[in-house]
């Protein structure tokens, strides 16, 4: 039988990087996509993301996640996933 905290960890490791990327495309009112972000080998301000953007995107993820985001790494989306997962386990 798996461990529940595997499976947790893989549910973070699978759904994390989409599920912010869509949170992404909300702060930005959808004029940068998800699969944009997710492709992106640049920081989301080469992307066109604002800092008024980065900033509701910190609010949305405080407020679904439950989480403290570093505002520092919001910019760095591997970061930034990797930050989230590492306070959501």
């Amino acid at each position: 039988m798996q461990d529940p905290l595997d499976t947790m960890d893989n549910l973070i490791d699978e759904t994390l990087p989409g599920r912010l990327a869509v949170m992404v495309a909300a702060a930005t009112d959808d004029q940068i996509s998800a699969a944009d972000v997710l492709a992106a080998e640049h920081s989301l301000a080469a992307l066109g993301v604002t800092s008024l953007s980065l900033i509701r995107l910190v609010d949305a993820i405080e407020d679904e996640f439950g989480v403290d985001v570093d505002p520092g790494l919001v910019d760095d989306f591997p970061n930034l996933v990797a930050d989230v997962a590492g306070r959501l386990r």
